[in-house]
């Protein structure tokens, strides 16, 4: 994990962690209290009878019962600092499944600095599951870290752990997954390098109530068979408000998939509950590149948050870093897939040879089944660096689920680059660009007036011919909630099967307006809808 990552992880004491559940020998979930160090205790017989229905039955009686607010280690854990935690490694000789023919290697997190709380870990063989325990041996202490943590210490549990798999060279692990903090999760598709997250559950995320974060508190992952290149895990949810229990089904590859299946039930109304979250970093680009003095051109994991509808139909919401908190909502009552997505894919776009921000991956969620009449949901927090994840994707039910109730979701994760459709019929939106009104070049007074600039590539019109002194079959369509748009231009760029549409807004003094704009002809879209928010203090 790089510095900046760890650095990242940080941003998850803001989210209130929740103490790990303990397993009784049959299974069933209890809290039975701590010994006098502080340290969870974690029951578990050398096997145990499981299966996913087995722990939706614990599940759904565990959210019957009060929730019991969790307990963080004590001493030494709760002591070591940020620049401790960087010195502890996992060892990796001790990867669990460290055997000849696995395609698959788990190793542990280790318990401190943020991560309070430990996870219960188990291994699942032919429908027994037994307990994977880990000592201080399992982990490589550096600079005087041996000291602080008992080098014969029996750990209390891990703080999660990541599965590795020869994901890019056939002769070499690689990080394919991680799971640690709260319900994150995050996955690589080949080539990428670690980005935005996704999340199990979230719950009244962006309201002014405050946000609930549930936990996952226990893990049971199959003991990969020899040569398989699949690995199911499964995973107890917790929180006030609910619990769950998820299924995971991972296929590592150039887009690496992974079909969840989740059981909700809960334990007290929820107001806004947040299906498939995913989470991001967007801290600037050609919108707002003038509020960062940095010798990078674009900084961001994801640039777009990508709308596909059964209809064919797509849209694509421009992100933004606002200077107040944002949440906006798209009706879907036609969803296919939603997704935060990077399409800058260009070294030159960010200029970051550290940091790699051209690989990080996007993530499509597509659903699976009927799902109930909802919307996707956007936040965007303001944030003034990189280690802050302030982009926040959802799907929401209309409506919101009850004491009592028990909800089922599945869907599927794309982890990957996820290019965009070249070849497809709609023209994608391949960059965003905002400025000073006006002609360019020119001195504007008048701060009402921003112009926007929006290229289509690909798609049916990519290779129609442009004739700047004839009428063209195509027409750009551009609205605002407010205000006024005006000097609107489509043309083609020369050499590229691109079209640049260039818009003035004048807002009027309005503060905040939403912008759309698409192309359209032959009595039909030719191109995904843009979409963007824009708000005075920009």
């Amino acid at each position: 994990m790089s510095d900046r990552n760890s650095l990242r992880q940080s941003t998850l004491s803001r989210r209130g962690f929740i103490a790990a559940l303990a397993a009784t020998t049959t299974l069933a979930f209890s809290t039975r209290g701590l010994a006098q160090d502080n340290v969870a205790e974690v029951e578990a017989t050398a096997q145990a009878p499981f299966s996913f229905e087995i722990l939706i039955d614990q599940m759904r009686e565990l959210s019957s019962q009060d929730y019991v607010e969790p307990t963080q280690l004590g001493q030494p854990f709760n002591k070591l600092s940020y620049d401790d935690y960087r010195k502890i490694q996992f060892d990796p000789k001790h990867a669990r499944w460290n055997d000849e023919g696995s395609q698959f290697q788990l190793h542990g997190f280790h318990p401190g600095w943020l991560y309070r709380e430990t996870v219960a870990l188990y291994e699942v063989n032919e429908g027994a599951a037994r307990p994977l325990n880990f000592t201080a041996h399992d982990f490589k202490y550096y600079d005087g870290m041996k000291t602080k943590i008992d080098p014969d210490m029996q750990l209390p549990g891990i703080a999660g752990f990541r599965i590795n798999n020869p994901l890019n060279r056939l002769d070499k692990f690689d990080e394919l997954m991680a799971f640690v903090g709260a319900s994150y999760f995050r996955a690589l598709g080949r080539g990428n390098a670690y980005g935005m997250s996704a999340r199990g559950l979230s719950i009244d995320t962006g309201l002014s109530t405050g946000e609930e974060f549930p936990r996952f508190t226990a893990f049971w992952v199959e003991r990969p068979a020899a040569n398989s290149g699949i690995i199911t895990l499964y995973a107890a949810l917790e929180s006030p408000s609910v619990t769950g229990a998820y299924k995971f089904v991972v296929d590592p590859g150039e887009d690496t998939v992974m079909d969840v299946e989740c059981k909700l039930f809960f334990r007290k109304d929820v107001k806004q509950l947040g299906i498939a979250p995913l989470t991001s970093m967007f801290l600037y680009s050609h919108v707002n590149r003038s509020d960062f003095d940095d010798y990078r051109p674009q900084v961001h994991d994801s640039d777009g948050l990508l709308i596909e509808r059964k209809n064919g139909d797509k849209a694509w919401r421009a992100l933004s870093n606002p200077k107040r908190l944002s949440l906006s909502y798209f009706s879907e009552h036609n969803l296919k897939a939603f997704g935060l997505y990077q399409r800058a894919r260009d070294f030159d776009d960010f200029q970051d040879v550290g940091a790699r921000y051209h690989d990080r991956p996007s993530v499509r969620v597509e659903l699976i089944g009927d799902w109930p009449n909802g919307s996707v949901r956007l936040l965007e927090i303001p944030a003034n660096i990189e280690a802050d994840d302030n982009i926040g994707a959802f799907w929401s039910p209309d409506k919101s689920p009850k004491a009592g109730e028990e909800l089922t979701f599945a869907y599927r994760l794309h982890w990957g680059g996820l290019p965009p459709e070249i070849n497809g019929d709609l023209a994608y939106v391949d960059s965003t660009r905002s400025g000073i009104g006006g002609f360019s070049g020119v001195s504007n007074p008048d701060t009402n007036v921003r112009k926007f600039v929006i290229d289509f590539v690909g798609g049916n019109i990519a290779n129609l011919p442009y004739d700047p002194d004839k009428e063209m079959p195509i027409k750009p369509v551009v609205t605002a909630s407010a205000g006024e748009v005006k000097n609107v231009v489509l043309s083609k760029v020369s050499g590229k099967d691109m079209w640049r549409l260039v818009f003035d807004l004048d807002s009027k003094n309005e503060s905040l307006l939403e912008l759309t704009a698409h192309i359209a002809g032959y009595e039909s879209k030719l191109s995904e809808v843009w979409h963007f928010q824009w708000t005075r203090e920009q």
